[in-house]
C-alpha cells in the first residue's frame, strides 16, 4: 500500500504539471472540484423518493476515483512530507468504519470540503468501505484514469485533434479491456499500460 501510495502521488504531480508547469502557484480550487463531483456520484447512488433507484456500484467507483484525484492533488499541496502523507492515508484507511446509510456519509464528506476547502481522508475511505471497495481496486482505477488523462493530452486533447473514438469504441473502454490483460501489481504497471494504449491508438486511429 505504501508504494502504491507513492506511485500515485508522484503520478499526480506529473499530471498536474502537464496541465500546468507551475500548478502548485495557481491556487486552483481542488476542493471545488470535489463537491462537484460529490453531487456527481450521488446522482449514481440515487437520490429521488419519488421513482425507483438502484445504486449503481461501478459508477459510484469511477467517481470516488475521479475525487481521489483532486485529494491527492490537495495533500501533495499541503507542504507535508511523502512519508508523512503516507501515514495519514495508512491510518485513515485502517479506520475506516460506515454508517448504515452511505447518503449521510457523502453529504459529511461534502460538507467536510465545503468547511475546510481540504480533503477529508476519513470521510473518502468511509465512502470506500461503503461501498466494499478495497484500496487495490482504487489504485488501479487511479492508475488507469492518470494515463488515459496523460495519454489524451500527448495525442492532441487540448488541441481538440484527439479522438475518443477508437474503431467506433470510446477510449474508456479500450482502457478497460487493456487493463485486464495486464498485471497490475507490476512496479511499471503505468508505463506498460501506456505502451499499449499507444499501439492500439496507431493501430486503430493514425
Amino acid at each position: 500500500m505504501k508504494q502504491q501510495i507513492i506511485s500515485m502521488l508522484e503520478l499526480q504531480d506529473k499530471m498536474n504539471s502537464k496541465v500546468h508547469a507551475n500548478w502548485r502557484d495557481q491556487e486552483f480550487e481542488w476542493y471545488r472540484a470535489i463537491w462537484v463531483e460529490c453531487a456527481e456520484l450521488l446522482d449514481h447512488y440515487g437520490w429521488k423518493w419519488w421513482k425507483k433507484q438502484t445504486p449503481d456500484v461501478d459508477q459510484i467507483a469511477l467517481e470516488l476515483v475521479d475525487i481521489w484525484h483532486f485529494g491527492l492533488s490537495l495533500m501533495l499541496m499541503s507542504g507535508d512530507s511523502t512519508e508523512t502523507i503516507v501515514a495519514r492515508i495508512g491510518d485513515a484507511f485502517s479506520k475506516a468504519q460506515p454508517s448504515d446509510d452511505f447518503a449521510v456519509d457523502l453529504e459529511k464528506f461534502t460538507e467536510q470540503t465545503l468547511a475546510t476547502k481540504d480533503f477529508d481522508i476519513a470521510g473518502f475511505s468511509r465512502l470506500m468501505v461503503g461501498i466494499s471497495m478495497d484500496f487495490d481496486t482504487l489504485h488501479v482505477g487511479y492508475v488507469g484514469k492518470n494515463v488515459l488523462n496523460f495519454f489524451r493530452q500527448d495525442n492532441g486533447y487540448k488541441e481538440g485533434t484527439y479522438q475518443k473514438q477508437w474503431d467506433g469504441v470510446e477510449d474508456n473502454e479500450h482502457l478497460v479491456n487493456i487493463v485486464a490483460k495486464l498485471d497490475t501489481a507490476a512496479a511499471d504497471f503505468s508505463g506498460e499500460l501506456y505502451t499499449k494504449m499507444d499501439q492500439l491508438y496507431s493501430k486503430l486511429c493514425k
